[in-house]
């Protein structure tokens, strides 16, 4: 009993530290000193996934149903619900933990390993977090912005929580320790994670490749998810209007080319370059022979032989910069996002 006691005081006191450190969250914020090093990787990830894991995934497509990718998609979701749970628990929300482990056991049960959603008809919808959230809520700095090579964005902040989450709360690494396969068999289901994972981005493509900074896009992309993530879907609107329009921490040519109507100008002008290069293409002889129409300018994707934008390219913050485009291998550490950091 005293031993029991005492485990009780120190679980009081710990949520106790942990509800103080709450109060001192410490947002995603848009600090990116290490842009030049960060858009060598960007560009790596972004020739990986146009050669391995972009043709992977249309394969994937070509080869398996909508109904099957649901189902793919529903079963990894599930498995890795312990990881929400955890950091609920961390971050002392007991109706967010309540209600993943609800949707996790039934999911579990009567949705056939997560194969089904009958969770989700009954209201118990999904509350995605993560230890990187966790160490925001409990007041730990986000830390320089950074890209992890086949991985994506992240901070210092977010990967190595993302580690955590990987080798402590995802059950495929648990697996995949516990078991030795001939030809690393073992690795085959997050194998197929990924591929999955990739495959339901196809679709968000066409947003990066049109945006005139792809690598600010998806940064931008990136650190409005976390915020969300952060404040639990309800991030305070100066935050935003901070983060979209340059901020305190923002490294992009000081704060006068950050100015949100001066960069959403910049990707104006930018799809206007592309429509005018679409109309000259248009009335050349074998443009004009061709039966396919033109492509409008905002949705055509860029060029292989356009020139790429400067390293220093003010931030841009175009209309579709809310999507959660990914044009690397992984969204987010673990989400869910979900990449990573995500």
């Amino acid at each position: 009993m005293p031993s029991f006691s005492r485990a009780l005081r120190l679980l009081a006191a710990i949520a106790l530290l942990v509800a103080v450190a709450g109060c001192a969250i410490q947002p995603a914020r848009d600090d990116d000193p290490w842009q030049g090093m960060n858009r060598k990787v960007f560009n790596f990830n972004q020739k990986f996934d146009n050669a391995v894991a972009k043709p992977v995934a249309r394969g994937y497509v070509k080869v398996t149903s909508a109904e099957v990718r649901l189902m793919v998609s529903n079963f990894f979701d599930n498995l890795q619900m312990p990881i929400s749970i955890v950091n609920d628990v961390l971050q002392v929300r007991p109706v967010g933990a309540a209600q993943n482990t609800g949707r996790f056991l039934v999911n579990s049960t009567i949705g056939l390993a997560g194969l089904f959603d009958p969770a989700g008809k009954l209201g118990l919808h999904q509350d995605t977090t993560d230890f990187g959230v966790t160490l925001a809520r409990w007041g730990v700095p986000q830390g320089p912005y950074l890209v992890i090579p086949f991985l994506g964005p992240s901070s210092m902040r977010d990967f190595p929580a993302y580690l955590v989450d990987t080798y402590f709360l995802n059950p495929m690494s648990y697996w995949t320790r516990d078991h030795h396969f001939r030809y690393y068999a073992e690795y085959l289901p997050y194998t197929l994670y990924l591929v999955q994972l990739r495959a339901s981005l196809l679709n968000t493509d066409q947003f990066l490749s049109s945006a005139y900074d792809p690598y600010v896009m998806l940064r931008d992309a990136y650190l409005q998810r976390r915020n969300y993530l952060i404040y639990h879907g309800n991030p305070p609107t100066s935050l935003q209007e901070n983060l979209n329009s340059g901020g305190a921490g923002s490294s992009d040519n000081g704060g006068g080319e950050s100015d949100m109507e001066a960069l959403l100008a910049r990707q104006r002008a930018y799809d206007q370059a592309h429509a005018t290069q679409v109309t000259k293409s248009a009335t050349t002889p074998a443009a004009a022979a061709s039966t396919q129409p033109a492509v409008p300018a905002s949705i055509a994707p860029t060029p292989a032989g356009s020139v790429a934008p400067p390293a220093h390219a003010a931030r841009v913050a175009p209309a579709a910069s809310s999507t959660r485009a990914q044009g690397s291998l992984i969204l987010t550490p673990a989400p869910a996002t979900s990449a990573g950091g995500g």
